[in-house]
């Protein structure tokens, strides 16, 4: 059940079988309907969500009731509410599943135990938090300055949905 992420875990990482094993009490697996919310709105975010299979999002609902999507989370992907999580307070957004969704939900003791006995890690981790700012401000400034085309063309990448997301989202540059 944990097997995509310990693969993707240690991929990124470079921790022994052993080690991996040794700080995994805490994670939890779990299969979710299309629909299942994890995360709501004014909720204190405690974990992180590893998609093995499937594809969460997370959003924010306006006082019209619209909703704006923040982020994507497509297999091998974690998504989170790294504000909630981090400063203990509660949560802007709404995470849930689009599709039938197979999850790894990580805890801080995992996050505190993978650090503590992995330089790697704790770099990698470092580079993913700036990576997500460094997004999070491309998104802005294009909201910002972008003309309605402009965001219309982001919406509507010429290539598959998947690929497009992972290509607009994770820029390795």
């Amino acid at each position: 059940m944990l097997d995509s992420f310990k693969i993707y875990f240690q991929s990124k990482n470079n921790l022994t079988d052993e080690q991996f094993l040794s700080i995994t009490g805490t994670l939890q697996y779990k299969k979710v309907e299309k629909g299942t919310v994890l995360l709501h709105q004014g909720e204190i975010c405690h974990h992180s969500f590893f998609v093995s299979k499937g594809l969460l999002r997370s959003y924010t609902i306006d006082e019209t009731g619209k909703e704006h999507i923040i982020q994507f989370a497509p297999e091998n992907w974690i998504i989170s509410d790294r504000s909630s999580s981090y400063f203990n307070e509660p949560s802007e957004l709404f995470i849930d599943a689009i599709e039938d969704t197979e999850i790894v939900f990580i805890d801080k003791n995992f996050i505190d135990a993978a650090a503590e006995i992995s330089i790697s890690f704790r770099q990698q981790d470092n580079i993913a938090l700036h990576n997500h700012i460094r997004q999070l401000q491309k998104r802005v400034n294009l909201l910002l300055g972008a003309t309605a085309e402009q965001r219309q063309a982001v919406k509507k990448p010429p290539f598959p949905f998947k690929i497009s997301l992972f290509f607009y989202c994770y820029d390795p540059n």
